[in-house]
């Protein structure tokens, strides 16, 4: 079976995936308090004093084998902008999670989405050999929703009463995904909406 490289570093024109560390948590939180992130309820974003513990939990999932966690670095501005994973890998079944994907508000509706989902999405066919990739998000997070399927994923449907929040709200959750056979014309898609954004 293939294994996940806990040193991966991705590296695209917009964008390097790092491997998450603790050095990363003073960027994280900065990039996390562009739009005071933590606020929005439909995602989950810790503030200032969560934030060490946050990255804590990645490199404990990470160690058991079930998480690679990146920070993502924005190449023109060499800031760190965000955080993202790949999860819940299922080796027998072969298939896993793209997920836990924030970014500072400033880099939100740039391409830097779309080149951090084409370096995962890559990864995962092309080195961890799935046959299907994931993506979740809440049903009420409607700019989640729209990016997903902007990406060229499909949703397969709603798990109601999913996940109970930490305000105790109850969350149902839209379950997405790509397959392996619509993968060639997901990537050619991706490269293309890239284009705008390295092309400007």
């Amino acid at each position: 079976m293939p294994q996940i490289d806990p040193s991966l570093c991705l590296n695209g024109d917009l964008v390097i995936l790092e491997p998450l560390s603790l050095d990363h948590v003073a960027a994280l939180t900065l990039a996390a308090s562009d739009g005071r992130l933590w606020e929005l309820w439909v995602t989950n974003v810790p503030d200032k004093s969560g934030m060490k513990q946050y990255v804590k939990d990645a490199i404990a999932s990470e160690q058991r084998g079930e998480t690679l966690a990146f920070a993502v670095r924005d190449k023109v501005s060499g800031n760190v902008v965000g955080s993202t994973r790949i999860c819940h890998w299922d080796q027998a079944n072969r298939r896993l999670e793209i997920g836990y994907t924030w970014y500072a508000k400033q880099a939100q509706r740039t391409g830097i989405n779309t080149q951090v989902k084409q370096l995962l999405l890559t990864y995962a066919f092309n080195n961890l050999d799935c046959i299907a990739v994931e993506f979740r998000t809440h049903w009420h997070n409607k700019a989640s929703r729209t990016a997903i399927l902007r990406l060229g994923a499909k949703q397969d449907g709603v798990l109601r009463h999913h996940k109970i929040q930490k305000d105790g709200t109850i969350r149902d959750t839209v379950v997405y995904s790509i397959i392996a056979s619509e993968w060639p014309q997901v990537e050619q898609h991706l490269k293309q909406l890239q284009l705008q954004y390295v092309s400007a």
